[in-house]
């Protein structure tokens, strides 16, 4: 499915049904598969044969859902996991171990900063946090000896920057480790991270894949292209023997294109269980059959949108890469040309008072902290998620205190406008 246009892929990669099978993908609500001998098994768990014992680690219906985004995203190989923390957590964690280092874009989400700053450092992992803008000098010197991975994400949430993919790929591999980059924002409908050098993408299949807020899950996708023994000192988890399974080094066993997803499942999975349902996949599913199409218009109204509050007096400034004056313009031309989401943050000028009056006077939009929904949704961070802070504190934060972060979902563009225009009339 590689060879097809992204709209084939949606809406038939994955799963191809034989003669006499069903359409649809089948829901394996299984926990256990049954075998005629114990040798029969024992392959599975020597990992010299294929197939499904305990879907803890792997089950149909989600390796048929991994097999669509990884044909989406151009990699050779894919899981999905029970949210995209988990995800994050894993293509991390399948790199690192204590004693390691990672170096980090800041301008992430505030969850996956949490994780990686506070949950993974008392893991003995600690990280290097540089600006999404850095020169590659700046970039380069926050490397260590002991590095192991790059992140970023290609839009993030909710600072909307794009990413210089290639300036972080670049950097990433001078220093022989790979890069990974949480695409959930742009989808691989807008945005191939792969095509651009990087090694390993994520995903909260929360948002836009799923894009019906019916299911949380995760993705983790493996390019195929990084050669770990080249830098098998590294990474001895992929290039050494895994004595808790059976002594399989799996950078020699499953090369580059496999030892990376294969090693996520064996050993993290079955370690730490972030496992997705098979009725969470189907649903997953569904959304991804039209993610071609719903994309183009969260982007339509998401342009319209932010053209709308950029002309509009009440509005001290708005972030969304569409906008030729925003300061990712150009890098979104390169990276997003087809689009980038329908997220778009703006400050009004009035403060938390005016986000406040504004966001309750909003008809159609939800106040919610979900975004990349169908339905449009908004949040303001200093009256619901860091409502604990001082706006003195938001500030040094980057967080506003009249920030909003509205996602635009399916609606007619002008009826989105004419909500935000209503509710902008009635703030003081």
């Amino acid at each position: 499915m590689n060879n097809y246009h992204p709209e084939t892929v949606c809406v038939q990669g994955g799963y191809a049904p034989g003669n006499g099978e069903p359409r649809q993908i089948p829901i394996i609500q299984s926990t256990t598969f049954k075998y005629a001998t114990s040798e029969d098994m024992g392959k599975l768990f020597d990992l010299e044969a294929s197939g499904y014992f305990y879907s803890r680690l792997q089950n149909p219906t989600c390796d048929y859902v991994a097999a669509k985004i990884a044909a989406l995203e151009g990699g050779t190989a894919a899981m999905l996991t029970s949210s995209g923390q988990a995800a994050n957590f894993f293509a991390l964690f399948n790199l690192c171990s204590c004693g390691d280092h990672i170096v980090a874009s800041s301008s992430i989400y505030g969850g996956t900063f949490n994780l990686i700053s506070v949950t993974m450092a008392k893991m003995g992992v600690e990280a290097t946090f540089v600006s999404p803008d850095c020169t590659a000098e700046e970039l380069n010197a926050a490397f260590r000896p002991n590095t192991r991975a790059v992140f970023g994400e290609t839009i993030a949430n909710p600072a909307l920057t794009v990413l210089d993919i290639e300036k972080f790929a670049a950097a990433a591999h001078s220093h022989g480790v790979p890069l990974i980059v949480d695409n959930t924002f742009a989808t691989p409908v807008n945005c191939r991270p792969f095509d651009w050098g990087a090694d390993i993408v994520t995903h909260s299949t929360t948002k836009y894949m799923d894009g019906h807020g019916a299911a949380v899950g995760g993705a983790v996708v493996d390019s195929g292209k990084f050669d770990w023994m080249a830098h098998a000192d590294k990474f001895p988890g992929l290039c050494t023997p895994d004595e808790s399974y059976h002594g399989v080094t799996y950078a020699e066993k499953f090369g580059t294109e496999g030892a990376f997803i294969t090693k996520c499942t064996a050993q993290l999975m079955r370690d730490l269980g972030s496992t997705p349902s098979p009725q969470s996949a189907f649903y997953l599913n569904l959304g991804l059959e039209s993610l071609h199409v719903r994309m183009a218009r969260h982007c339509e109204n998401g342009q319209s949108v932010a053209e709308f509050l950029a002309a509009h007096p009440k509005v001290a400034s708005v972030s969304y890469c569409g906008l030729p004056e925003d300061k990712y313009h150009a890098l979104a031309e390169k990276y997003l040309p087809r689009g980038s989401c329908g997220v778009v943050s703006f400050e009004l000028k009035g403060g938390r008072e005016a986000a406040g009056a504004f966001m309750r006077h909003l008809k159609l939009a939800a106040i919610e902290t979900h975004v990349a929904d169908a339905r449009t949704c908004c949040l303001n961070p200093a009256s619901s998620t860091h409502r604990q802070m001082t706006d003195e504190q938001l500030s040094a934060a980057g967080i506003p205190a009249g920030l909003i972060r509205i996602s635009c979902g399916l609606e007619s563009g002008e009826d989105l406008i004419a909500d935000i225009r209503q509710a902008l009339e009635a703030v003081v």
